[in-house]
């Protein structure tokens, strides 16, 4: 059989060249569209219905719940495996039960069936991941190629399960913003902005004072701590006990007056941004987005996690962990909708600034007393993090600075540390303009004293997300990160929104 080919056609649709009156090739056409549909439930490790279908002889065997031949050579309509992806929406039978098949895809089983169900002897099936074009797809083809790797093999898996595209649909339809309605933009920054502006009280230095906030949507309280402007000497000397060549030149610092809050970002402020309950795009965005949506109602949240994200450490009162740099910056929008300030992550020169306190060494309390303000691991047999604030905190009251979890900045990492920096700079900010790496500061609980010190910086990468099993990888969690959270500030200066926007949408930037 000739390679199937996707035309693409003046009207800007791409149409999957099937034709239904021609034979059905198992290996080019079902056996994509069975590893990508329903292989995922139905396999040796989790056979759904005592149910498996990774091999003929047992797709053909049937299961628990199943008839004992669930495929009839040359009679789809007695063969579940085909009629129960017929079934309708509100049926129990329907398969697969939350994403039903296509019409097309439907009828590639249809007809494979009644041509015989021939499947080559030996070929067992592998689950794959499944492509949804509004999540997977429809991004690509609006950004357009060059393609990387990763996304010419999204592509390929399209077009092998099907191609489904939807009915109607063309690039360049409109958006919630183009029909009138709010969506996660720029008008909804300006938007938040305005009652920012009309909420805030503290105009000057001398107004700002150490608060409790409250999360609206939850009641859930949290407590900042006000740091005043300053200069400062960021950086490690030359002589400092593990340093690194990153850490320096030192070179003075100018740093505009802001809140920092008093305790890392814990699962009881997380949780309830992290898990909503609402049926998202993959991009975090709502599916549906109602007319009289509230701002903080339309900001884009993470996914459904795929596993347990504190791995069993605990939640009441310990630090969130496992987000990436985009989850953190979007909760710190999803915090300033509700509250009426402006949050946002601590560019690194803040986070020293603030880590320091006035100290100038390796910490910010004498060395031979770190274990009484850090929750570390020198022995290397420490399991996991402790509750925020079971250590003392630094000479500006701010806790677990150094260690318990490592903590997220907005910079972009350099390994060529501050090169170019003279004389005083002021609120310097390292834009990212690649997605790795980017930097995190503090040390963990999984870290020695040395990875703690005050200007030790952390490059992110690939590896901390291993664990993920999706296609692309989730923008929002690095599962193999347990020991990586983060903390908020709020400068006193409000910044335009053009600049409320970018900093809040810096962790999807790839320059690449």
């Amino acid at each position: 059989m000739r390679k199937r080919t996707l035309p693409l056609l003046l009207t800007g649709t791409l149409v999957p060249v099937f034709g239904h009156a021609q034979t059905v090739d198992f290996m080019t056409q079902v056996k994509p569209l069975l590893e990508g549909t329903c292989i995922h439930c139905h396999h040796e490790e989790k056979a759904e219905g005592e149910y498996r279908m990774d091999t003929m002889e047992l797709a053909f065997a049937g299961g628990e719940n199943y008839a004992k031949e669930t495929i009839i050579p040359g009679d789809p309509e007695a063969s579940p495996v085909y009629w129960m992806t017929t079934e309708p929406a509100d049926s129990a039978d329907l398969m697969p039960p939350k994403k039903p098949l296509s019409v097309e895809q439907q009828e590639i089983l249809k007809t494979w069936i009644a041509e015989g169900a021939k499947w080559p002897e030996g070929v067992t099936l592998e689950e794959k991941p499944r492509m949804d074009f509004k999540n997977n797809i429809l991004p690509l083809l609006s950004k357009g190629g060059p393609f990387k790797a990763e996304e010419q093999k999204m592509l390929r898996l399209w077009v092998e399960q099907g191609a489904v595209w939807p009915a109607d649909f063309k690039l360049g339809g409109e958006s919630e913003a183009d029909k009138g309605g709010l969506a996660d933009n720029l008008e909804l920054v300006k938007v938040i902005r305005e009652n920012i502006l009309a909420t805030t009280k503290e105009k000057a230095e001398g107004d700002m004072k150490d608060y409790t906030g409250t999360i609206t949507k939850t009641g859930v309280k949290y407590d900042m701590v006000a740091i005043k402007g300053g200069e400062f000497l960021m950086g490690s000397p030359s002589d400092e006990k593990g340093r690194v060549e990153d850490e320096g030149p030192q070179h003075k610092v100018k740093i505009s007056p802001f809140w920092m809050g008093k305790f890392e970002v814990t699962w009881n402020m997380y949780e309830p941004f992290m898990i909503t309950g609402v049926a998202r795009n993959k991009d975090g965005s709502p599916e549906n987005i109602p007319a009289d949506a509230a701002p903080v109602d339309v900001i884009s949240s993470p996914t459904t996690p795929y596993t347990e994200m504190s791995f069993g450490m605990g939640t009441d009162g310990f630090p969130a962990i496992c987000m990436t740099e985009h989850a953190a910056s979007k909760f710190c929008q999803w915090l300033s909708a509700q509250t009426g300030h402006y949050y946002r992550l601590p560019t690194e020169a803040e986070w020293e600034y603030a880590c320091r306190a006035g100290t100038a060494g390796p910490y910010s309390c004498p060395e031979d007393q770190l274990a009484d303000f850090a929750v570390m691991d020198p022995e290397q047999v420490r399991v996991g993090y402790e509750k925020v604030g079971t250590k003392k905190p630094n000479p500006w009251g701010l806790y677990d600075m150094h260690g318990n979890v490592m903590e997220w900045c907005l910079d972009q990492y350099s390994d060529k540390g501050y090169a170019g920096r003279e004389g005083v700079t002021e609120n310097p900010l390292a834009i990212p303009t690649t997605l790795y790496p980017r930097v995190a500061r503090g040390g963990s609980w999984y870290d020695p004293p040395e990875e703690l010190r005050s200007a030790r910086r952390i490059s992110s990468n690939e590896n901390w997300k291993v664990q993920d099993p999706q296609l692309p990888k989730s923008i929002w969690y690095h599962t193999d990160a347990h020991w990586l959270g983060f903390r908020i500030v709020r400068p006193l200066e409000i910044p335009e929104a053009e600049k409320m926007h970018q900093l809040w949408n810096l962790g999807t930037v790839d320059g690449n």
